[in-house]
């Protein structure tokens, strides 16, 4: 028999921090359906003549910053989890590295598993958290290409894994070399969501946003849904740590444009914080599996930078679960099991 094809697909990253290297991979991020989920023709106005052009160098910019010897912190963990992952596996396995945007992409990765006669796929996407835009697109991606083929293999995917114990544990580590009890507050800072996409996957209709505690507790209703496996992720973590639930705080950054977007956000998060005389505080990002733009830079310097403006001290980050070898046996066990 032949191999077994395992596919890590995580976001994606530019090829390089320069303009037109940024422009291209804004343009296919944004330009798709789960990303942007609108109109096709209103879509493509917004996103080719409006955020693409202005964006594209204020982003690029950004990107220098993170930028270092190993260029892209995204793709230069990404790899070494793909190289741990196939050790820790063996010969039995394939296991190939995809983009969901730019480099590498899902469809170079994929054609490397059907060179290789794999006798089946197993894809993840490296999201903890199941949402749409995410997960749902590498999905929907994989099954467009796969589609196509005339020998479709059994394939399977990996739809979250928001309280896997490894992945907690993992944080956790990470997170005790700064004593988290000496910080004044403890936040899970998620990427954010426009509201209207936790809406859709609420398929009763009857759910989602209709009450304040909605996402305090994962049940048959909103088991898909991002924010509250946010918070189930936030709370495991809590509670590996013995952090007390009002001394942590759940919230979303990263928002773009003006409609509302899941909450709370994490800069009204800082303000309300500083305003109650916080100095110190401790970020947590578990909805990325390695170090990127929105951990490196957001978090370590915007929002460092804006808590200090704002009379606060310190902003530090825990660093995501990059090449922890414990992450790497969360990940083999999440394979083969």
């Amino acid at each position: 028999m032949g191999k077994k094809g395992v596919l890590l697909v995580n976001l994606g990253t530019p090829d390089s921090p320069e303009v037109s290297d940024v422009r291209r991979y804004l343009d296919e991020f944004l330009m798709d359906e789960r990303v942007i989920d609108i109109n096709a023709f209103k879509r493509t106005l917004l996103v080719k003549g409006i955020i693409v052009p202005f964006r594209s160098p204020k982003t690029a910019k950004l990107y220098k910053e993170i930028w270092d010897e190993n260029g892209s912190p995204l793709l230069y963990y990404s790899k070494i989890q793909v190289a741990m992952v196939q050790e820790k596996l063996g010969d039995e396995y394939q296991v190939e590295l995809a983009m969901r945007y730019q480099n590498p992409s899902i469809a170079a990765a994929l054609d490397k598993l059907k060179a290789g006669l794999v006798e089946s796929i197993q894809v993840i996407p490296l999201f903890p958290q199941y949402a749409s835009a995410s997960t749902g697109s590498v999905i929907q991606k994989v099954m467009e290409l796969v589609g196509k083929w005339q020998t479709v293999p059994p394939i399977s995917f990996i739809n979250s894994f928001h309280d896997n114990e490894l992945m907690i544990d993992t944080f956790a580590e990470h997170a005790e070399k700064y004593q988290p009890e000496s910080y004044d507050q403890i936040l899970f800072s998620f990427h954010g969501l426009p509201e209207r996409q936790l809406k859709k996957c609420d398929h009763t209709g009857q759910h989602c946003l209709k009450k304040n505690d909605c996402c305090a507790t994962l049940t048959d209703v909103n088991k898909f849904c991002y924010s509250a496996q946010c918070h189930d992720t936030a709370r495991l973590i809590a509670k590996r740590l013995n952090i007390p639930s009002e001394k942590y705080s759940v919230c979303f950054q990263s928002r773009l444009g003006k409609e509302p977007w899941v909450q709370p956000y994490t800069s009204d998060v800082l303000k309300e914080l500083a305003e109650k005389g916080k100095k110190r505080l401790l970020v947590f990002c578990p909805a990325f599996v390695a170090d990127c733009l929105e951990t490196l830079y957001e978090v370590s310097v915007e929002y460092h930078e804006e808590f200090r403006a704002l009379g606060g001290e310190e902003v530090q980050l825990v660093a995501s679960l990059n090449d922890n070898p414990k992450f790497i046996e969360a990940l083999v066990a999440m394979i083969k099991n």
